[in-house]
């Protein structure tokens, strides 16, 4: 199992704060995949052309990176500031 936590818009338009879904082995890029199969709506929820960031074990990453059973990932949209 591993816990995903989802923030800002995503967290709104996906009406979830956090889910755990089961998983044995896999990379950063095959959950994405995996997340975007649910419907059309995560699709465009987690597409490509929007940019956020994944979170694993508390670190950022920003290539595509293993995640295993325990592990738990964040999923953040852009922010923006002044």
């Amino acid at each position: 199992m591993i816990k995903i936590r989802y923030f800002g818009f995503l967290k709104e338009i996906l009406n979830l704060e956090e889910e755990e879904i089961k998983w044995s082995k896999g990379n950063s890029q095959e959950l994405l995949t995996f997340l975007r199969t649910r419907s059309s709506f995560w699709a465009e929820s987690l597409s490509e052309e929007n940019i956020f960031r994944l979170v694993i074990n508390k670190k950022v990453i920003y290539e595509t990176t293993p995640i295993s059973s325990g592990d738990e990932i964040a999923i953040l949209p852009p922010v923006t500031g002044g």
